[in-house]
């Protein structure tokens, strides 16, 4: 009798452990951070996000791939625009809900400015007052016009083209997981 009565309580004790350990230890990681959080994304999230609304509420709702143009394309300028459209054009089936659109003002390099306009698949806007961007990024904007996500282009054409694969697979991601745009 006594040894039934030891075994029912090697068994509770057992089955105690079994569920309650793994939710001690989960807690414990959590709170000493004892691994990497589960960020997926490669760009820079920007925080807080940055609002265009003013240069993209008259355009369709879509997601966006934007480059401000400088007062010089250079060469990082000719692969940031090489890359909104590679990565357009990456998105396959899905390029409806995605845009490349090119922010350009007063100072914006005019032969460039008129060399877009003439592309099908860009997105040419003018902003008379052009939000303070790094001139070497690309940003994403979601369906509310916000942008959340910075990619830094680099000046070597490669390296570009390496980032854009970065830029791809984050907008597939956002593309799978949003309903709108």
């Amino acid at each position: 009798m006594f040894k039934q009565s030891k075994n029912k309580h090697t068994t509770m004790l057992t089955v105690m452990a079994i569920f309650v350990l793994p939710v001690v230890l989960a807690k414990l990681a959590l709170d000493n951070q004892w691994f990497n959080q589960g960020v997926t994304n490669k760009g820079e999230l920007i925080q807080p996000v940055m609002d265009y609304s003013g240069y993209l509420s008259e355009q369709p709702v879509k997601w966006r791939l934007v480059y401000h143009l400088p007062a010089q394309c250079d060469d990082v300028c000719e692969n940031a625009i090489y890359s909104i459209q590679q990565v357009w054009l990456a998105l396959g089936r899905e390029t409806d809900r995605a845009q490349p659109t090119i922010l350009y003002s007063s100072e914006s390099d005019t032969q460039k400015v008129i060399q877009l306009q003439r592309e099908q698949n860009i997105e040419v806007l003018e902003s008379p007052t052009m939000p303070m961007a790094d001139r070497s990024t690309v940003l994403v904007v979601d369906t509310m016009n916000n942008a959340m996500l910075r990619y830094t282009i680099s000046k070597r054409r490669e390296q570009a083209i390496l980032g854009s694969r970065d830029i791809l697979a984050d907008v597939r991601k956002l593309l799978k997981l949003s309903r709108i745009g």
